[in-house]
This record gives structure tokens, C-alpha cells and sequence, in this order.
């Protein structure tokens, strides 16, 4: 009887922990490149730490391009990381996502670019000059708020890319999960080309 208890026990603590690891969210890793084979991606992360993620198969591989920040019209759908000055939210950096990314992680929400930024996935529903750059009213379930984007902010969208476009040096950003062995993997990377590295 004791035996089984235990057993049972054990059983529910292991099943636990199952549930936990596939519950536990995603790590965002950013960092530059230190060596890359055809499963595993070092990445030296903006901490110094050196980090190993294991490359799922299949795997995307994305960049990012320039764009023009006046470009963001009523109708894009973007995510922006911000921090608060004078009350004020100002972004970081803008990704302008595909047509086919529309609703991606929608919300406002902490974000860990710098200490106390937030992330915004929202719909521009109004777009205006500002005396410092350009403002912006984003609209996500229901609810909204204006971010100030100040000139010069990175302001960038999804590009496809290629396995072959990781190369040691090029600066990365991705969200890696542990696998079933307790190491980290992912199945997207996204990574600098032709001199612009993922800004979030």
C-alpha cells in the first residue's frame, strides 16, 4: 500500500512538472552569434553569457529590413517595445508585421528589452506628425493607447532569410523553450543581414 502511494505520489509530482514545462514561457534571447552547426546555435547574449539552443527541424529563419516610419498608416498592424517618459510612451523600436502576421501576441504587455518597457501588438487606428517624430493610437482588444515614436527609433519589418544567413558575428533575437532534456530550442530565428539586426 505504501509502496503504491508513493508511487502515485511520484506520478503526479512528475506529471506536474510536465505540465509546468510545457506551460513555462519562452526565453527571449538576444545576442550575437559565436558559432552555429546544423543543430546548435551558440549565441554569446547581450549579458556575456554563452548560450546553446538547439535548431528544430523544420526552422524559419527571418531578417529584418528598414522601413519608413511616415509609412505606418491607419489599418498596419504593429508591435512596438516603449518606455514611459513624462508619462508619455515612446517607442524603443517598431516592427511592422506582414499582412499574414496580423493578430500576432495582440495585447500590451512587459517586455524585457530594458528595464520597465512594455510591448504593444496593436492596429494603428490613427496616425499624425509629431513635433518629434510621428504618434501613433494603437487599438488592440478593445482597448488603446498613443505611443510617440521619436525619429530615429529602428522601425522595421519581417524579411525571409535562409539557415545559411547564420553566420558567427551577426547579432540574433529569438525565444527558445527547454526541450524535454532541459536544454533550450527553437524553431525561429531571426537574424541581422546586410547591416540591420532585430531591434526588439
Amino acid at each position: 500500500m505504501r509502496i503504491r502511494l508513493i508511487a502515485a505520489t511520484l506520478a503526479t509530482c512528475l506529471f506536474s512538472l510536465a505540465a509546468w514545462a510545457q506551460t513555462a514561457p519562452p526565453t527571449r534571447i538576444r545576442g550575437t552569434i559565436a558559432a552555429v552547426t546544423q543543430q546548435m546555435l551558440t549565441v554569446t547574449s547581450r549579458d556575456g553569457q554563452t548560450m546553446e539552443i538547439m535548431l528544430n527541424d523544420p526552422l524559419t529563419v527571418m531578417t529584418v529590413k528598414n522601413v519608413e516610419l511616415k509609412s505606418i498608416a491607419p489599418g498596419t498592424y504593429i508591435g512596438t517595445a516603449t518606455r514611459t517618459v513624462g508619462g508619455i510612451l515612446q517607442a524603443i523600436e517598431v516592427l511592422v508585421f506582414p499582412e499574414a502576421m496580423r493578430g500576432a501576441g495582440e495585447g500590451h504587455y512587459a517586455w524585457d528589452l530594458e528595464p520597465g518597457s512594455m510591448m504593444t501588438n496593436a492596429t494603428v487606428s490613427g496616425a499624425m506628425d509629431a513635433s518629434v517624430g510621428r504618434e501613433l493610437k494603437l487599438t488592440f482588444k478593445g482597448e488603446s493607447n498613443t505611443v510617440v515614436v521619436p525619429q530615429g527609433v529602428p522601425v522595421v519589418t519581417f524579411v525571409p532569410a535562409e539557415r545559411a544567413d547564420l553566420k558567427p558575428g551577426a547579432k540574433v533575437f529569438l525565444a527558445a523553450t527547454k526541450n524535454d532534456h532541459g536544454h533550450f530550442a527553437a524553431g525561429r530565428v531571426t537574424v541581422e543581414k546586410d547591416g540591420v539586426a532585430p531591434p526588439m
